[in-house]
């Protein structure tokens, strides 16, 4: 029985995309790491190509990463990949679940319809209601429909003056479609990130921010370290989680004197945090896991 091929979808020279390439090749002997910029659809061939392979061809494509910053561009993507699912191609996670997680509104809805604790939230187009909102709140942070690693979003304080809320609120809505509002939490200097693997919880690690900051993510300075929840956290983040059908994730919590509150759950997850905070190389548990899945079809 000849081994399965599994593609990554990713960015090449990226680690967690090459690391999830390296697992799957040690274990089937078959690389493939595709960039999106590069898929061509051709309907009349009925094929999906990438430097000549076409994609339907495999037996499984993981979307590690699908873009280096989201955008509407990405959900097109998304629709590329669909075709191959549609021509019986596994896709770890499915393109619809994918789909919900890359506008932030989507993803928000899903989370308050599975009665997921999340911060205060308030979503408006108009300047005056966002204004308003802002006031009520105290501390607020706009949040882009479309970002990744806290890019793009602006805090709001209750020092600030009413005319620079207002000029910032205009310069916003300049840049984006609508106001996405979140009132700030007590992070205590970290947030956490609870990996999941075909829906089973595999670990937890912190993201620890620096005094420069007001958020923890890595790309402002933060750092990773272990962290061991207990079981009602966990199910917390099995709840947020199964609001989606997604393959791996992590879920962002903050634990907040009010009791912990899910930020969002990852359309995709990294490899990072597990690693350097846990000790556990997620890569290689994802590609058993998806192995595993392809040899069950």
């Amino acid at each position: 029985m000849s081994k399965p091929k599994i593609g990554v979808i990713g960015i090449p020279g990226k680690w967690s995309t090459e690391v999830l390439a390296d697992r799957l090749e040690a274990q089937t002997g078959f690389r493939a790491v595709i960039d999106m910029n590069q898929v061509e659809l051709c309907l009349d061939s009925q094929g999906l190509m990438y430097q000549g392979l076409d994609l339907t061809t495999l037996d499984g494509l993981i979307i590690k990463k699908i873009s280096e910053v989201y955008s509407p561009a990405t959900e097109d993507r998304l629709r590329l990949l669909s075709y191959a699912e549609q021509a019986g191609v596994r896709l770890f996670s499915p393109t619809h679940s994918v789909g919900n997680l890359i506008n932030r509104l989507a993803g928000t809805l899903a989370l308050q319809h599975g009665q997921i604790p999340m911060p205060k939230t308030r979503v408006t187009e108009n300047l005056e209601l966002a204004f308003e909102t802002v006031r009520a709140f105290g501390s607020a942070i706009l949040k882009p429909l479309y970002s990744t690693k806290a890019r793009g979003m602006i805090m709001l304080t209750q020092e600030d003056s009413d005319e620079f809320v207002r000029n910032a609120l205009e310069e916003y809505r300049q840049l984006q479609s609508i106001y996405y509002i979140q009132q700030t939490v007590n992070l205590d200097g970290r947030d956490l990130g609870m990996v999941f693997v075909g829906g089973e919880y595999v670990c937890t690690y912190a993201r620890v921010g620096n005094e420069d900051s007001w958020n923890t993510t890595i790309n402002s300075g933060g750092r990773y370290e272990g962290f061991e929840p207990d079981a009602e956290l966990i199910e917390l983040g099995r709840k947020a989680q199964a609001c989606y059908d997604l393959s791996f994730t992590t879920v962002d919590i903050a634990l907040t004197d009010q009791g912990p509150v899910v930020f969002e759950v990852s359309a995709f997850g990294g490899f990072k945090g597990a690693l350097e905070g846990c000790g556990v190389d997620a890569a290689e548990v994802y590609a058993d896991y998806v192995l595993k899945e392809v040899a069950k079809s």
